[in-house]
């Protein structure tokens, strides 16, 4: 079987989507108000309502289908080693091992929002979970669905009860303006020192979010095992319904968000953008059926090939633009800047893709990923 072109796709565009959302932690210097409890009126001016309706379609919404495309390609490799007769198991732990050295080296030099590490633990359970056959992971899945619903609901009372209280308020924004400090006037190494002093903070969402990645990745088996990308009638009558549900139930629960004073900021990210994710992979097959964006869909599979290379290649580029040991436009950030950013970003990584696979099958990274993931077959 070759390539799946929806995958590579939604792949790209969930790469771009994904930094969508880290160019506002990058261009405000690790201030995550957006993210959680900003508590403007966004209504009243231009620049908020373009800021606000920017994140509200971009926050956790591609993050959620990264993941459920994770979860895609596990059951992918699963099944062709299945054909071929072939363990799958310990290759996929070994390649999960390799996935968790590469995110703690882009979390330690370049950001320390970086989900790798989180998807690679992720792996290796779900991977385990498919072997135990499907009673242990329907169990298992519907027990963390479970936990992680009554995690953010408990979570957002908490964050309310924060950002109503003027004393927890002012000590959650000392501690951003200690983090914006950092990354406008301290060198690159003061940062990576930070990062390395304060992992296991910084890695706090990064761990929080395993149970729903779980989930999200299983939900990415089902998918797979239903059919859900095939060519026929089957996968395009599925991807109908999952256009329909998913925007019919994730555009209203994700309006949450607009409601002030940070109430679902919390289970907007993390339980009702993933909703959302889903109506994009089905309105995106029906663009593809309809030949809808062609030029723009061909530069998103390009990135999409070579997707590890250019969610490493665009956190360098934003690091260097926003932060203080490089441009530093973080000190003159607003909203069309940001935007703007995000643009020259996107459109950089498109070009380089395009010209990167003229002259060789993968990107960088994936080269050298490849490679490595095949040595332990090679001392066999």
């Amino acid at each position: 079987m070759g390539r799946i072109r929806i995958l590579d796709v939604l792949r790209g565009l969930a790469i771009i989507g994904t930094l969508g959302t880290n160019i506002w932690i990058f261009a405000t210097l690790g201030d995550i108000d957006f993210l959680f409890g900003e508590t403007f009126e966004w209504w009243t001016t231009a620049e908020t309502i373009a800021s606000t309706l920017f994140v509200f379609f971009t926050n956790g919404k591609f993050l959620g289908m990264l993941t459920i495309l994770f979860g895609v390609g596990l059951e992918l490799k699963r099944q062709k080693h299945e054909r071929l007769g072939t363990p799958w198991l310990g290759v996929y732990m070994w390649s999960a091992i390799l996935l968790f050295i590469d995110g703690f080296i882009h979390f330690l030099l370049v950001f320390e929002y970086d989900i790798l590490m989180s998807y690679a633990i992720t792996a290796i359970i779900v991977a385990w979970l498919l072997q135990r056959g499907p009673k242990w992971t329907k169990r298992v899945g519907y027990t963390l669905a479970t936990l992680h619903v009554i995690g953010v609901a408990l979570l957002s009372l908490l964050l309310a009860f924060l950002l109503n209280d003027p004393e927890g308020l002012r000590e959650f924004q000392n501690i951003l303006v200690a983090s914006t400090e950092l990354y406008l006037h301290g060198t690159w190494w003061e940062q990576v020192t930070y990062r390395f002093q304060g992992f296991w903070s910084l890695r706090g969402e990064a761990i929080g979010v395993i149970p729903m990645n779980i989930c999200l990745f299983l939900v990415g088996v089902w998918f797979v095992r239903l059919g859900m990308f095939g060519v026929d009638d089957r996968g395009k009558t599925l991807r109908r319904k999952l256009l329909i549900w998913g925007l019919a139930l994730g555009l209203p629960l994700n309006a949450l968000v607009l409601i002030p004073n940070g109430y679902f900021e919390m289970a907007v990210r993390y339980l009702f953008a993933p909703i959302l994710s889903l109506g994009y992979i089905g309105l995106v097959s029906l663009c593809m059926e309809k030949s809808f964006f062609t030029f723009t869909f061909r530069r998103f599979e390009e990135i999409g090939r070579m997707a590890l290379s250019c969610y490493i290649l665009q956190n360098i580029v934003a690091s260097i633009m926003f932060y203080g040991w490089g441009f530093g436009l973080g000190q003159y950030s607003n909203t069309w800047l940001i935007l703007e950013g995000w643009l020259f970003i996107s459109l950089l990584m498109m070009v380089f893709a395009h010209f990167w696979l003229r002259r060789f099958r993968s990107g960088p990274v994936e080269y050298v990923w490849r490679k490595m993931a095949a040595w332990p077959m090679k001392k066999t």
